[in-house]
C-alpha cells in the first residue's frame, strides 16, 4: 500500500515539537477500541472468531484471556497470542485481521462547511480530511490552519497552510493523519 506519493518526501514540521510524524507514515494500523479482527488458529476448531476491541482495549480469546490489543499492530498481538497458547498448543500458527476500524476517528473543527468527527478508513492526510469536511468556508483564514496531535501525554502542533499546499508548493505540510488528530481551522 503506498502511502504517500513520491513528490512528497518530508513530513511537515511540528510548529511546538521538533519531532517529525515521517516516521508514522510507514507505521502500520494500530488496533483501537471498536475494532472488529478476525483471530483464527490454524487446524484448531473453534479459534476462528470475530472479536469486538472492547471499549478499554481489551479482548478475549480462548485459552489465552484477556489480552490488551489497543495499541498493537495486528503482528503484535499475533504474537501475544502465539505467546499465551503456547501452553495449551504446540506452535500455534494465529492469524489476525482487522475486519473492520472503528477506532481511527480524525476530527475536524472551525470554519469548514461541515465540521464534526470522521472516521478514517484508510491512511488519510490533511487534504482529504478537508474534503470530507466540505473544504474551507470563505472566511476561513487558510494560512492558519493546525494539525494538534496527542502523543505520550504531549501536545504536538503541525502548521498548513492550504494555499500553499494546494498551489503545490509545501507539500510536506499535507501529512498523514493519525487516530485522534484534530484539523483546526480558524
Amino acid at each position: 500500500m503506498v502511502l504517500m506519493s513520491s513528490c512528497v518526501s518530508h513530513a511537515a514540521q511540528p510548529a511546538s515539537n521538533t519531532n517529525s510524524p515521517a516516521s508514522d507514515v510507514s507505521a502500520t494500523y494500530k488496533i483501537g477500541p471498536g475494532d472488529v479482527l478476525r483471530v483464527s488458529v490454524w487446524k484448531e476448531e473453534g479459534m476462528d472468531q470475530e472479536i469486538l476491541v472492547k471499549p478499554d482495549g481489551g479482548i478475549t480469546f480462548p485459552l489465552a484471556g484477556d489480552i490488551q490489543a489497543s495499541g498493537l499492530t495486528t503482528q503484535e498481538l499475533t504474537d501475544a497470542l502465539k505467546s499465551k497458547l503456547k501452553r495449551y498448543i504446540p506452535n500455534p500458527v494465529v492469524t489476525v485481521s482487522v475486519l473492520q476500524s472503528t477506532s481511527n476517528k480524525i476530527y475536524v473543527v472551525g470554519k469548514v462547511n461541515r465540521p464534526g468527527e470522521y472516521n478514517a478508513t484508510h491512511y488519510m492526510d490533511v487534504l482529504q480530511a478537508l474534503s470530507l469536511a466540505g473544504g474551507l468556508t470563505p472566511y476561513a483564514e487558510s494560512d492558519e490552519i493546525k494539525i494538534i496531535r496527542r502523543r505520550n501525554g504531549k501536545k504536538e502542533v503541525y502548521e498548513f497552510d492550504y494555499d500553499e499546499v494546494i498551489s503545490g508548493d509545501q507539500l510536506e505540510m499535507n501529512i498523514i493523519l493519525e487516530a485522534g488528530d484534530t484539523i483546526a481551522v480558524p
